[in-house]
């Protein structure tokens, strides 16, 4: 790892005051940031990525405050850059209300909102381009002028782009590219894009990165931090670990300043989630790739907020946002890369009906414990098992080990009950967010940092999908993949968690079963044939115990009863052939099944529903199952707990008959004393 230094003296300009007086220039002392020329361990980039990769900028909080924990006067100087026009606008609205001309104002001040966030720079616009996908809470006036911020901010001059271009890929713009247009068709928080075709003939998108990012990243950051370290120790109702927060925020946008992160960023997304239905994910052309130029494949395509423009196109909106929905569940808890960015600006709909992602400069990654953890709290969650949910905020770290869970699972209890009414599938991240925060504030919740850039993906997410359908839940959308993952993954987490969910006090909850493989059924990528060779594996395993017992026990009292039952249509149809009495229609015993087995004709009828089934494809399995030794233990066991039944059962009608006859009335009407009845138990349990 080296140290490189950003000044005035570097050939990046860091101020373009002189181009462009609208641009606010930063004073001239430099600043230390890190780069690190070999990528992190575990981060599974393609080949190709990392024989192109060089250096990569990355956030040193410790440099940083060393360098402006020198420089009072600057950060003091930034401070008011942002106090006093934030304070202007929030009075502003507050004269408004006051005079009650609030409504009246509305647009005035939208446009204010914007323009004050396009002033304080990227941070500040990335809160607007959040804001812009929460039609929940933000009026539609605001909504309007904040998605602004995704894609149309003031560009800044071309003689600049044209020199980065030429200092990152070593020659003029012309000589490299057959075609770009004069201006910028898009200009975001970071860089701005030019529409272009290269020499070979391919339509290309050129990103080109703003000048003096660097730095006044890295003092907003700074600012904030310092913000975050005053709130953490003086504000005794705040628990979360804000510096931490804002390190993980630091390290994502300084990550998102190197576009040759964001190329390697997009070939591993690509390999991960571009084989999944109808995402697209656009090629990287290395060649015309640096760290402030990213020359990718052109996409066209449309917003999903415009929605009266993909409805002209005859595409599905609300289906394409059940596949981003689909592909965020994958990157969250399946590889745990995920896109922690994904606003409107970022997300189109192609002429083709595929969901496209663009932007690949903010990216995190999730854990396996932690995409475990996750799982497990949907799980309880959606089946009201809050004691399970207490410990899973263990787990994810947002409880200490030593934590006192007696009070909080009842809390938790009150505070989901009353927010889900009915049914948890009408949950949603913001409710759960809202409900979550009334119990953090009594009990000793932290939020860890890597959860930060989650909850801002998966809100930004449902907040678009709010937009295209109001009535939209992404948590019962979100269910039939953990209901996949629970019936296919053979990790210990999940096995546990699975038999947990199944078996509870000794009973198997055959209801549970029935909803997880119904849930299952509606996951695109769900393997039935996974999920039996699963299922086998498992009841065949030292977990399996307790569920083969079950169903010994089941298997026994179906087979039992199936039998009496038969035995006595075959002793009816004797009587009548050789003209005996039949049984009158009081005398004559309805023998029911057990419910179990009217839980698994439906357990049979739901995979014969389920697309890909194929009664054949079970043929294999069967060898399998009678060669395993259990199999004939348990064979062993239903033999014997079906004599143990038919004994006790022929034991108590002859005994019975017996009593009976002796208590039989003589013919002269005299009563004759009766023999007691003998009771005996009911066949021992098979276990």
């Amino acid at each position: 790892m080296n140290l490189k230094t950003i000044s005035p003296a570097s050939p990046q300009p860091d101020s373009i005051a002189e181009l462009n007086p609208s641009v606010e220039s930063l004073p001239p002392e430099p600043i230390v940031v890190e780069y690190e020329q070999t990528p992190s361990p575990g981060s599974a980039l393609p080949q190709e990525c990392s024989e192109n990769r060089t250096e990569t900028l990355r956030y040193d909080p410790v440099a940083i405050e060393a360098q402006y924990g020198r420089a009072p006067l600057q950060v003091l100087g930034r401070l008011l850059r942002i106090t006093l026009p934030t304070a202007a606008f929030a009075l502003g609205l507050w004269w408004d209300r006051i005079r009650g001309r609030r409504q009246i104002k509305e647009r005035r001040r939208a446009i204010q909102l914007r323009e004050l966030l396009t002033q304080l720079g990227p941070a500040y616009i990335k809160v607007g381009q959040a804001l812009s996908t929460r039609p929940d809470l933000v009026p539609p006036l605001y909504l309007e002028e904040l998605a602004l911020l995704q894609d149309q901010l003031p560009p800044f001059p071309n003689e600049v782009a044209f020199r980065f271009i030429e200092e990152e890929l070593g020659d003029r713009p012309e000589e490299i590219y057959a075609e770009l247009t004069s201006s910028p068709v898009a200009a975001a928080s970071l860089g701005q894009v030019y529409k272009g075709k290269l020499k070979t003939g391919e339509t290309v998108a050129v990103k080109v990165q703003r000048p003096g990012l660097a730095r006044r990243i890295a003092l907003d950051v700074y600012i904030l931090r310092r913000l975050a370290q005053w709130v953490q120790n003086n504000v005794k109702q705040v628990r979360s670990d804000l510096v931490a927060i804002m390190d993980e925020f630091g390290t994502r946008i300084f990550e998102e300043m190197d576009y040759t992160q964001e190329g390697c960023n997009a070939e591993r997304f690509a390999n991960l989630y571009g084989h999944l239905q109808d995402i697209y994910v656009p090629k990287i052309y290395w060649q015309y790739t640096g760290r402030r130029v990213l020359t990718m494949e052109w996409v066209s395509g449309t917003k999903l907020t415009n929605l009266e423009a993909i409805k002209a196109q005859e595409i599905d909106a609300k289906y394409l946002i059940e596949v981003g929905v689909q592909c965020s569940l994958r990157q969250l808890l399946e590889h745990g890369f995920f896109h922690a960015d994904p606003h409107p600006g970022n997300l189109l709909a192609t002429p083709e009906g595929k969901l496209a992602y663009l932007d690949f400069g903010m990216m995190s990654e999730v854990k396996p414990y932690q995409r475990y953890g996750l799982i497990e709290a949907v799980v309880h969650l959606v089946n009201r098992d809050f004691a399970g949910l207490a410990h899973d905020y263990v787990n994810l770290e947002f409880l200490s080990e030593d934590t006192d869970l007696t009070p909080i699972i009842p809390a938790l209890a009150n505070v989901f009950n009353n927010a889900l009414g009915a049914s948890v599938a009408e949950l949603n991240f913001k409710s759960i967010t809202d409900q979550l925060s009334e119990v953090m504030y009594e009990y000793p919740f932290r939020v860890p940092a890597y959860y930060a850039l989650i909850i801002r993906s998966l809100v930004t997410l449902e907040g678009i999908a709010i937009n295209v359908d109001p009535n939209f839940k992404v948590l019962s959308k979100a269910y039939p993949y953990v209901a996949k993952r629970l019936l296919t993954d053979s990790s210990p987490q999940l096995r546990a968690s699975l038999k947990d969910l199944l078996v509870k006090d000794g009973n198997f909850r055959w209801n549970r079963l029935e909803n997880l493989l119904r849930n299952a059924a509606n996951s695109q990528d769900y393997d039935l044939n996974k999920v039996l060779n699963q299922t086998l594996e498992f009841l065949f395993s030292e977990r399996g115990v307790l569920i083969r017992d079950q169903l010994i026990e089941e298997i026994v009292k179906a087979v039992d009863m199936f039998g009496r039952q038969t035995f006595d249509n075959v002793t009816e149809s004797l009587r009548q052939r050789v003209g005996l009495q039949q049984k009158t229609e009081s005398t004559s015993k309805v023998v029911e099944l057990p419910q179990s087995a009217e839980h698994i004709k439906r357990i049979w009828q739901i995979l014969q529903d389920t697309p890909g089934f194929d009664p054949f494809q079970l043929a294999p399995l069967v060898p399998q199952f009678l060669m395993k030794p259990e199999t004939q233990q348990m064979g062993q066991k239903i033999a014997g707990g079906l004599a143990q039944r038919v004994m006790a059962r022929l034991i108590r009608e002859v005994l019975l008959q017996e009593t009976q006859s002796q208590g039989e009335k003589p013919s002269n009407g005299s009563s004759v004393k009766r023999a007691p009845k003998l009771v005996l138990p009911p066949a021992a349990a098979i276990h």
